[in-house]
């Protein structure tokens, strides 16, 4: 049953028997040798028919449908040549593919003549994975076993392989624990394949969202590899878990692994939404030292990066350092550029971009809009989203109407936004409608504000926003019974408001500060410096802003309330903690209020600070008693 199964350990390599193959250097090179075995008979060899097979359906210039043709002429196919055909189906893009080589599977077993081995299973189980179907792989699974294959590292990872991707994940678990444990004592082969393993659960967990488990297994593992350091840290930073992400990059940077190209790519974005400045330059010069090239996407990372914690003019000389700028790069500086409201900047970048003959992306416009937005820049913005549309052709996406109804309603023009949002080629979502209803709140639109609040509520029910926002206009109005009824259904609804939370790193540690949080080892000594600070702000003849304020309750406690907001702590914590005149950095979840914006003007001047704060939506650089947004924001 098993004479025509191809051994390698009793014959040698086919392409050794057949020089001419091996020489091939094109598909049209091997089809004129294919020709010349046709000739002289010599395709009837099973060793030169699965030589040829082997070029056309593996080579660098393969062809699947030569390499099915050459298989169906073959009288009795061996072992080899059946493995290579199915493996050629089961790793082609074409999505018929894997079911063909299934079927291809099933005639093989069938016939009886030749008998599956540990290469066939693998392959077998990729198309499975492929086409997703997990009941398949269950029979295929009985089958190793018959076959006896049950301990082969290579089949056995494919099996938690499939179970993993098909979101078997209670299959996967029992053949894991099953296989690690099992199997005779652990060669090295066997802790390689345990490895693979490892690898594949954790993996199939981060796949589920089970970001506990995946963390409990990967601090179980025995042998942790770089590939899977990577995994987690990507997985976490695309998810969210950001400050979990620096947390597991931190215990990689004491370890003996050492991070490369992809750890940085993957590890950048989570430092950048942290704004943690000091590991992301550690990042950089990590890269330098170890001399990971910096190409567009890790120098667009970079870039990103830098921006994103405040520090623009490293993000510029990252940029002009490139070897090759393209429209990723430039989309990178465009944004950055724009976030730290240096909107002329911005439209400059994108002249220097189209001199450079490189063509603009839809995302391009995202940033240009977003500087026009946030440098109050009306006509240049109109100007670019009707240029976007009517010349360069890009249809509208969601994010290009949110920056033009930015741009608008910032600049009061609430009608027009309005319009726009009533006209879009695409249905408004909830991010549309609060950038309007954030500026009735700004130019206490009141009756728009209610109009747009009662869709938002509509729209999403449960999101606070709305419902804060419009409870914050009948304050500023002074309308305390329309307050109470709003904070009255949101009670009924269990509707509870965002909280607002600050943070600022120092010496690696990220220090989280919430409303009136008391709960800083350092709080006592916190305290007391938010009290210097409102009697040295008291002296310049400052006045808190507490229009704002959702409280029906006197002018003083109104006052005190404002003191102990979270980026006001966060400042205070900043200045007894690092020497005099050194800069700080503030990141705040929320937009930053008027009184904070107000008040921390004044601290810059009073304590020769430069403070940087990146709210929500852009980044306020505080000196000399003013701010770069020019009070636009």
């Amino acid at each position: 049953m098993n004479s025509t199964i191809y051994n390698p350990a009793k014959s040698h390599h086919p392409s050794s028997q057949f020089p001419q193959i091996k020489t091939c250097k094109t598909l049209k090179d091997l089809q004129q040798v294919h020709a010349h075995f046709i000739k002289t008979r010599q395709i009837h060899d099973p060793l030169a028919a699965a030589e040829v097979l082997r070029f056309y359906a593996l080579s660098s210039h393969r062809n699947v449908d030569h390499a099915l043709a050459v298989f169906n002429q073959i009288q009795t196919p061996n072992c080899f040549s059946w493995n290579t055909i199915i493996r050629a189906l089961a790793e082609s893009s074409d999505p018929e593919h894997p079911l063909e080589a299934l079927c291809l599977f099933h005639r093989m077993a069938c016939d009886g003549l030749v008998a599956p081995n540990n290469f066939t299973f693998p392959s077998v189980l990729k198309a499975c994975s492929r086409i997703g179907n997990a009941r398949v792989g269950k029979s295929v699974h009985g089958m190793v076993v018959k076959f006896g294959l049950e301990c082969d590292e290579f089949v056995v990872s494919s099996l938690v392989r499939i179970y993993v991707m098909c979101w078997v994940i209670e299959d996967a678990h029992l053949l894991f624990s099953r296989s690690v444990g099992d199997c005779g004592g652990l060669s090295e082969k066997k802790k390689e394949g345990n490895v693979v393993l490892w690898n594949l659960i954790v993996d199939g967990h981060v796949r589920l969202g089970e970001f506990s488990m995946a963390r409990e297994l990967f601090d179980k593992m025995p042998q942790r590899s770089v590939v899977l350091w990577n995994a987690m840290i990507s997985a976490y930073a695309q998810n969210g878990f950001f400050r979990e992400a620096v947390e597991m990059f931190r215990d990689l940077q004491i370890g003996d692994v050492l991070p490369n190209y992809v750890t940085l790519v993957s590890i950048l974005p989570a430092i950048a939404q942290l704004g943690v400045l000091d590991l992301g330059e550690w990042v950089h010069l990590y890269a330098g030292k170890h001399r990971i090239g910096i190409d567009d996407v890790l120098g667009s990372a970079l870039v990103d990066m830098y921006s994103k914690c405040g520090s623009i003019e490293k993000a510029l000389l990252v940029f002009e350092q490139l070897p090759k700028k393209n429209v990723i790069t430039w989309n990178a500086i465009i944004s950055g550029l724009a976030m730290h409201g240096r909107g002329k900047d911005a439209l400059d970048c994108f002249s220097e971009m189209e001199r450079a003959g490189v063509v603009p992306s839809d995302v391009t416009y995202i940033g240009l809009l977003s500087a026009c937005s946030h440098g109050g820049m009306v006509e240049q913005g109109r100007s670019l989203f009707n240029h976007m549309i009517n010349v360069v052709g890009f249809e509208p996406r969601i994010e290009h109407y949110g920056c033009m109804v930015d741009l608008l309603g910032c600049a009061g023009l609430l009608e027009e936004a309005e319009e726009l949002i009533q006209n879009m080629s695409v249905k408004p979502d909830d991010v549309i409608w609060k950038a309007l209803l954030g500026a009735c709140k700004v130019h206490r639109n009141i009756e728009m504000g209610k109009r747009i609040a009662e869709i938002l509520m509509d729209l999403a029910p449960r999101d606070s926003g709305s419902y804060v926002a419009l409870a914050n206009m009948y304050a500023s109005l002074g309308n305390w019974e329309a307050v109470s009824n709003v904070r009255m259904l949101m009670k009924d609804m269990d509707i509870r408001k965002d909280p607002g939370g600050s943070w600022i790193e120092l010496d690696g540690v990220l220090h989280e500060f919430l409303v009136e949080d008391k709960s800083h080892s350092r709080a006592g000594e916190i305290h007391s410096m938010l009290e210097e600070i409102s009697n040295k702000l008291r002296l310049e003849g400052y006045k808190p802003n507490t229009t704002q304020l959702l409280l029906n309750i006197d002018e003083e406690e109104k006052q005190s309330a404002l003191h102990y907001h979270s980026e006001k702590i966060a400042v205070a914590f900043g200045l007894i903690s690092t020497a005099p005149q050194s800069p700080l950095l503030i990141v705040k979840n929320l937009r930053i209020c008027e009184d904070c914006h107000s008040s921390i003007k004044l601290i810059s001047k009073i304590y020769k600070r430069k403070i940087i704060v990146r709210d929500r939506k852009l980044f306020h650089h505080f000196e000399h008693g003013l701010c770069s947004c020019n009070d636009y924001w």
